[in-house]
């Protein structure tokens, strides 16, 4: 699957089973036993890393003070959509709406509403503020970081703290990331399709 991770970063998620088999040095037919078509390897795909945001979910719902908890969620869910480049597009394309997929994003939609709700009540964060945001701050963060990643890969940090902040949330003294240098800003903006940095 990391093959497919790899691959799917870069070309979105058109790829051919039968090219991901072969870029993974797997014959055609072990990759088709196991997924029968494309649909079913981002259902899998999928499924494991809402596994991962869930886990994450749980381990931040258990933390006693409910700052904390959101915080702790924010940061790790962020780190981990900061480093998954195939993400967004495994989302974009996985059969969301369906059986086991549909109840894992659901399941995960309750933990985030319980950490949020929990830092609203406890005046943790704005009054206003609401799951949707946990959704729109990992969606900026994975913006920033994918066209960063190759000129200033922690720069999401930084963006992250802003908005924290921007959402109520006090940082923790040490809580400090410096701006990217102008040279790297130059070097993540957008690029005709093909050129290089």
């Amino acid at each position: 699957m990391t093959t497919a991770d790899r691959l799917f970063a870069r070309r979105g998620a058109t790829v051919p089973l039968n090219e991901i088999a072969r870029e993974a040095g797997l014959g055609v037919g072990t990759v088709y036993r196991r997924f029968p078509d494309l649909q079913a390897l981002v259902d899998a795909l999928f499924t494991e890393r809402f596994t991962i945001f869930l886990d994450l979910a749980a381990r931040s719902a258990a933390l006693e003070d409910p700052a904390q908890a959101l915080r702790h969620y924010l940061l790790a869910a962020a780190q981990w959509r900061a480093e998954d480049r195939a993400l967004e597009v495994i989302m974009a394309n996985a059969s969301v709406d369906t059986g086991p997929i549909a109840r894992t994003r659901d399941q995960l939609g309750r933990l985030v509403d319980g950490l949020a709700e929990r830092a609203v009540a406890a005046g943790a964060v704005r009054k206003d503020f609401a799951s949707a945001d946990v959704y729109a701050f990992l969606y900026m963060i994975g913006a920033v970081a994918d066209r960063t990643n190759d000129v200033a890969p922690d720069a999401w940090r930084r963006y992250a703290e802003v908005l924290m902040v921007g959402f109520g949330l006090e940082q923790p003294a040490a809580a400090h990331t410096s701006a990217m240098t102008d040279d790297q800003l130059l070097d993540s903006w957008p690029r005709p399709s093909g050129e290089q940095g």
